[in-house]
């Protein structure tokens, strides 16, 4: 039976799963191949871990392919916007010392920590493909792609002086990316330290060891 009250019949409550749209499919799928892997995570496991048939996920995407390139893509574009911007020359900004290419290096580097925390989920699933398919693969060749543009930036700098000489541009690349993506295996956001604090400890770490020192 109805009840009713002075605005007339009391709306009747839905019931059923809630839906879901490609959005929360796509984290979900995401947290799904973090824990138990992509290639051993199937369209199936996903339906399950959602409460919804396999057709209602195909209602969204056409394949697991997809969701695993649009998780890269999540974690790769944010970073190569901020990357493309500092490798121009002259490029200004708060915090990147009026455009100098040491100024706009220690800006990637800071900008990158709130990348990584705020696509966390992504970037801990970029960080595990190893190139087995072609999405992969693509994945793959724009990090490459990120490494050589930090790496060039990394050498503008020691021809402006401002860092030491004596350690490979490419090998600073590599280790500014991996002291950045190692939060990826203990950082939460609910954790002892915000964004700003890690972001600000591992450039003044990072940039104090690359430093120019006069003899």
């Amino acid at each position: 039976m109805t009840t009713t009250g002075p605005a007339g019949p009391a709306p009747r409550r839905r019931r059923g799963r809630p839906g879901y749209d490609q959005t929360a499919i796509l984290r979900a799928a995401v947290e799904l191949f973090n824990r138990k892997g992509y290639d051993a995570t199937s369209v199936g496991d996903l339906a399950k871990e959602l409460g919804l048939t396999k057709p209602a996920i195909y209602h969204h995407v056409t394949s697991k392919e997809q969701l695993l390139g649009q998780a890269l893509d999540d974690a790769l574009d944010e970073l190569t916007a901020v990357v493309t911007e500092a490798s121009r020359e002259g490029a200004g900004g708060a915090g990147n010392a009026g455009g100098t290419a040491y100024g706009r290096l220690r800006d990637v580097v800071r900008r990158s920590v709130e990348v990584l925390v705020a696509h966390q989920p992504s970037v801990t699933l970029l960080l595990r493909v190893r190139g087995n398919s072609e999405v992969e693969l693509a994945a793959l060749e724009r990090r490459r792609w990120l490494d050589d543009r930090l790496a060039a930036l990394v050498a503008d700098a020691v021809a402006e002086g401002a860092l030491r000489d004596d350690v490979p541009p490419a090998l600073v690349s590599r280790l500014l990316f991996g002291m950045v993506n190692s939060l990826v295996e203990w950082y939460r956001p609910d954790g002892a330290y915000d964004t700003a604090a890690v972001a600000g400890a591992i450039t003044a770490i990072a940039f104090d060891g690359l430093a120019r020192h006069e003899c």
